[in-house]
């Protein structure tokens, strides 16, 4: 397989001569056909600006990395994939000098083969409903359109329509299709700051819990790629919303806690309230909670409330590397194992959204770490999620990875292997009831 770059008119080239390369967090390594995939439908390739292509040449040993001088002319290219598959390599380049950081996307070495092109995945869940292609058909506007209609005063309707539009969110979407899975915001602020936290208000501020805004963010730190829900909404507003959605909607999900808005914990006794409202209106459908899971306390209400199901983001099931990347405050690890017991004991199906980086992952002490954790805790899910963020700041910035690099397909074979536990992508239905 071959190395694929790009001019600075976004023109790629199949090298004649160089082989493709990846990286695995750790070192640059040859690119093999056999531990690729065939570019998914629905990837999208992104030229990294500033950052120059590595290849291979034949016969040479591993350590030999070529670099294309191409004064500036040409670039290292990446693969962002679709839903549905996880990413086992990540791609190699250089940098040279200061150059600003990527913006956070999940980038995949890729490679080429007589123009055929090919991505470092693995295929982990089935996506059809994630398909790109069952979505931003012209009969959005005509939807968004009436849903305003139904509920004028919603301004959860609003800000949704503009997530829709603006930055193609899918769960935004799906609430105007009236289908699957679909995000209900409802806090602005947050009691983490993740390294690779994909929202902040329009500002650029990112409001603390309990405090004032905590000022800009810190240098180099990219734009967000979306902005964060602005106002709490009221009670009414999520209620309504929710049992239309659960009611009308095709094997619907709520979710509360999408990318545009911060901690819904923090708001866990609107939250209680709007889960009971909905449920005393309709048994229909399944209501899920995105959470860090830092408030045991607050997700046991949530329980008690016939909350359904519940998936708590992580990086790692070390203290070190968890407290370095999600940075939170006033909560800990310990506490995020307090979280699921509370959730279980409550019947809510646990899940948990691992944030996967290789190089970091798929370490041993990781690994082991994680396989600890699922098992103790009796989690019933793991859902992959391709961390978001330029792979060289991560690692410059997180404490450095130890341990042996068992790769991310041992990774995936691992947690399949431990009874009963799923593993794909997605949030699943936990009850459909009957309807209304």
């Amino acid at each position: 397989m071959k190395l694929l770059y790009a001019d600075s008119a976004g023109v790629l080239y199949e090298d004649p001569e160089l082989f493709a390369a990846a990286w695995t967090g750790a070192e640059t390594i040859p690119f093999l056909e056999r531990e690729a995939v065939p570019l998914p439908p629905g990837s999208d390739l992104v030229l990294l600006d500033q950052r120059a292509p590595v290849g291979w040449a034949a016969g040479r040993p591993v350590k030999d990395v070529r670099r294309l001088e191409g004064g500036g002319k040409l670039f290292a290219v990446a693969a962002l994939l679709p839903a549905g598959f996880t990413r086992t390599l990540l791609p190699a380049y250089r940098v040279y000098g200061p150059t600003p950081d990527l913006g956070l996307f999940g980038y995949t070495a890729v490679g080429a083969r007589d123009g055929e092109l090919f991505a470092a995945a693995l295929h982990t869940d089935e996506e059809y409903r994630w398909n790109p292609l069952l979505y931003n058909d012209p009969t959005l506007p005509r939807r968004i359109k009436a849903k305003r209609r139904q509920f004028p005063t919603n301004r959860l309707v609003e800000h949704l329509a503009h997530c829709a539009c603006a930055y193609h969110c899918l769960t935004a979407q799906n609430i105007f299709y009236a289908r699957w899975e679909a995000g209900l915001p409802v806090s602005p602020a947050c009691n983490a700051d993740c390294l690779g936290c994909i929202s902040r208000p329009p500002s650029g501020r990112c409001p603390p819990a309990g405090g004032p805004p905590s000022g800009r963010p810190p240098a180099g730190r990219p734009p967000a790629p979306q902005e964060r829900i602005g106002f709490v909404p009221t009670v009414s507003e999520v209620v309504e919303l929710g049992v239309s959605h659960l009611r009308d909607g095709v094997e619907p999900i709520i979710s509360f806690g999408q990318g545009c808005e911060g901690e819904p914990l923090l708001q866990s006794k609107l939250l209680a309230q709007a889960v009971r409202g909905i449920r005393k209106a309709t048994g229909r459908g399944s209501i899920n909670l995105n959470t860090n899971g830092g408030d045991p306390a607050a997700l046991a209400a949530l329980g008690e409330a016939a909350l359904d199901s519940v998936r708590i983001s992580l990086i790692s099931a070390r203290e070190e590397m968890y407290t370095a990347y999600h940075r939170p405050r006033g909560f800990g690890l310990a506490d995020v194992r307090r979280s699921i017991a509370a959730a279980r004991t409550r019947g809510v199906f646990v899940s948990l959204n691992l944030l996967t980086f290789p190089g970091l992952t798929d370490r041993e002490e990781e690994v082991t770490a994680l396989l600890e954790l699922v098992r103790s805790e009796g989690v019933h899910m793991v859902q992959l999620r391709n961390l978001n963020v330029d792979p060289y700041r991560l690692l410059k910035t997180l404490p450095p990875a130890r341990g042996r690099i068992l790769g991310m397909p041992a990774l995936v074979s691992r947690l399949r292997h431990i009874p009963d536990l799923r593993v794909g992508n997605f949030t699943i239905s936990i009850r459909q009831g009957p309807a209304n």
